[in-house]
């Protein structure tokens, strides 16, 4: 039987490219329920998700001239979760599958391969499991929304496009900026990854980005960028320092219009350059929330998205073979991939689900894993009246968590944490 098979969208192209022995760009989403998971139930569930998103249950291949995800013939196997979150997915393990479903006491998680989605997709996906793990566990019809999909329903075309080739501008805007600076520290051994979560109320959170004049995106990136510029402080004089800058997804299907399950999101580095004098809070917040307006409109976008997608025109880049092209585009992720920030906030924003899921879902998470060439990174998301703000990070230095939740605590936000540190 002929196995379907799908291209990688425009932002996944690079991310098999660029993968390593000890890294892979992937993603985890979880929600921690009411009562403890039943593996049987969930595995069922898990099953039954397949015809209606295909695009998930694929393997990554490698062909002569690019990377694609075909059919796996294998079951979506649902597994204990082990280790600590993130752990690497290997060649092996991304042939057969490009994710992980996982359960703990009362967690269902998702790790989620990169080049398979984003952090919209893959929400998506764990809130339609989840909905209908509880669905055959306790007899209920959940009613069906944006994050809860039918899966009586076929999948619409529009889920399976990369909408990035339909939304590009015939213009590529520049990819030079300035090197911003990184944080360092002492890697530990057998790729543990230090998970730190600081848990607030998401209204007090919401006041008090208010009370600043800015959204909780631009509020949250401030008060990371504030931390890390007085740690460059601690360790450079003024005139050898580099920008601070904040790395910030932007979802393109609210300025498109898209409804793709696939990656449609660009990202906005953002921030201050330190040399040119000290900061406040205020002034930190004040020009995260103007760039952020300014960027991440639906023109400068589309001018990013065509430096992405008109690259792959090239005759010359089409027909090279893909030793070839896996060599280039680790070049030029080396040059400007990740040289652009100092650190990635990644906010899904706030997650509503239908009655009466919502009533037995406790906690929404959400984990991003550091990035190759910098050691920590941090993502948020809220439901009901929780927002998880978790910070992971590959190194041993825990200052940069310290730092950023004090401040949060000084501003009066009070903030519960929970740690994975042995």
């Amino acid at each position: 039987m002929q196995k379907n098979w799908y291209r990688l969208d425009t932002a996944a192209l690079i991310f098999p490219a660029i993968a390593r022995r000890d890294w892979s760009n992937g993603f985890r989403l979880s929600m921690t329920l009411t009562e403890e998971v039943d593996p049987a139930i969930l595995q069922k569930a898990a099953e039954e998700m397949r015809p209606r998103f295909p695009s998930f249950f694929v393997g990554l291949h490698k062909g002569f001239f690019w990377y694609y995800l075909e059919e796996s013939s294998q079951s979506a196997a649902v597994q204990p979760d082990f280790a600590y979150p993130l752990t690497f997915m290997s060649r092996r393990e991304l042939r057969n599958s490009c994710l992980r479903i996982l359960h703990y006491k009362n967690r269902i998680a998702v790790e989620f391969f990169h080049a398979l989605t984003d952090g919209h997709g893959g929400s998506v996906f764990l809130c339609s499991l989840t909905a209908r793990y509880l669905e055959l566990r306790y007899g209920l019809e959940i009613p069906k929304n944006d994050m809860v999909r039918s899966l009586a329903e076929t999948p619409e075309a529009e889920e399976l496009e990369d909408s990035f080739l339909k939304h590009a501008a015939p213009a590529a805007a520049s990819r030079r900026e300035a090197k911003s600076y990184h944080l360092h520290g002492e890697r530990e051994g057998g790729g543990y990854r230090h998970l730190t979560t600081g848990v607030v109320d998401t209204q007090a959170l919401l006041d008090l980005a208010h009370r600043h004049g800015v959204s909780v995106t631009a509020f949250l990136s401030a008060v990371m960028a504030q931390s890390i510029i007085g740690m460059q402080d601690m360790k450079r004089r003024k005139k050898r320092q580099r920008p601070v800058k904040i790395t910030v997804p932007v979802d393109l299907r609210r300025l498109f219009g898209s409804r793709t399950l696939r990656n449609f999101s660009l990202v906005l580095n953002i921030g201050a350059d330190p040399r040119f004098g000290e900061y406040t809070l205020e002034e930190l917040c004040r020009l995260v929330w103007h760039r952020l307006s300014a960027e991440a409109t639906r023109q400068n976008m589309a001018g990013m998205i065509a430096a992405n997608v008109l690259p792959q025109q090239l005759t010359a880049l089409r027909l090279a073979p893909l030793f070839l092209k896996d060599l280039v585009m680790d070049l030029v992720y080396r040059q400007i991939g990740e040289g652009g920030g100092s650190l990635c906030i990644s906010n899904l924003g706030r997650v509503e689900l239908p009655e009466p899921m919502g009533s037995l879902v406790k906690r929404l998470e959400f984990i991003i894993g550091p990035q190759r060439s910098y050691p920590n990174n941090c993502s948020v998301v809220s439901f009901g009246e929780k927002t998880c703000i978790n910070m992971i990070r590959n190194i041993r230095e825990s200052e940069l968590e310290r730092r950023f939740f004090s401040t949060l605590v000084e501003l009066g936000l009070p903030v519960d944490i929970e740690t994975n540190d042995r």
